[in-house]
């Protein structure tokens, strides 16, 4: 389509730039034209003078043919006559031929000089068309650079607005991160406390554990040495007193936390092993 506008646009400059030649070339044949048939005119004009001295010489002739009177004097007198007509009738069409001319040159000039006031009302004209042509091509020009101003102008706002806003979602997405950091930091710290707690309950019930663990031994051997007077003082028994029941025992010291519950059953009889 670029190629088609640009192939007619020069064909255009083409036919215009043959036009004011073939104008150019036409007010030369003008002046030419104009030219010549003044020259013509002077060349006829010359031929009219030339043809009235003759018409003159043939009348001079003729007149002194009229004042002969020899036998001869009517011959010459006859010629002399056809001479003059001869001369007459040349010097009117040279006349004739003069007057042509000089409406034939004075038509040229005039057709010259309308011509000439023609092409310098077109040129005027064409001037005046340049002239609008070329005011209009700079309105053009300068509201083009308005409106590149304009749009450059709102393309620099529309930028600055685009990089506050950047700048503003970068201080919200930092502000976001801050604030995202510091309750990970809160939820750690939260944390880490749960486990120190959790560790130092563990480590207490362990020490309580171990505790009871280490009194264990001694209580049993606390028992079992109290167990032992007792069983001596009680006399050797026969049979039937075996069905007695057996003496109340002292109640015995409270076991610690974490100690093994004492299985039930029957009773040991450690007591009489040892009667």
């Amino acid at each position: 389509m670029a190629a088609r506008k640009q192939t007619a646009v020069n064909t255009v400059a083409s036919l215009e730039q043959q036009l004011a030649q073939l104008k150019t070339q036409l007010s030369k044949a003008r002046a030419a034209q104009a030219a010549d048939a003044v020259k013509a005119v002077a060349g006829l004009v010359k031929d009219a003078a030339k043809a009235a001295a003759a018409l003159k010489a043939a009348q001079t002739k003729l007149t002194a043919a009229a004042k002969k009177k020899t036998p001869g004097s009517a011959k010459q007198v006859a010629a002399a006559k056809a001479a003059v007509a001869a001369a007459k009738k040349d010097a009117a069409a040279a006349k004739a031929a003069v007057v042509n001319a000089k409406k034939e040159a004075a038509a040229a000039k005039a057709a010259a000089k309308l011509a000439a006031a023609h092409d310098k009302a077109v040129a005027k004209a064409e001037a005046a068309v340049a002239k609008r042509l070329k005011a209009a091509a700079k309105k053009s020009a300068a509201k083009s650079k308005i409106a590149e101003k304009k749009a450059a102008a709102k393309a620099k706002l529309a930028a600055k607005k685009a990089a506050a806003k950047a700048k503003l979602a970068a201080k919200k997405q930092a502000a976001k991160a801050k604030v995202a950091a510091k309750k990970a930091a809160l939820k750690k710290k939260a944390a880490d406390k749960k486990a120190a707690m959790k560790a130092k309950l563990a480590a207490k019930k362990a020490a309580a554990k171990a505790k009871a663990a280490a009194k264990k031994p001694a209580a049993k051997a606390k028992k079992v040495v109290a167990a032992k007077p007792a069983a001596a003082k009680k006399p050797a028994a026969p049979k039937a007193a075996a069905k007695k029941p057996a003496a109340k025992k002292a109640p015995a010291a409270k076991k610690p936390a974490g100690s093994a519950p004492a299985k039930r059953g029957r009773k040991p009889k450690a007591v009489v092993a040892a009667a």
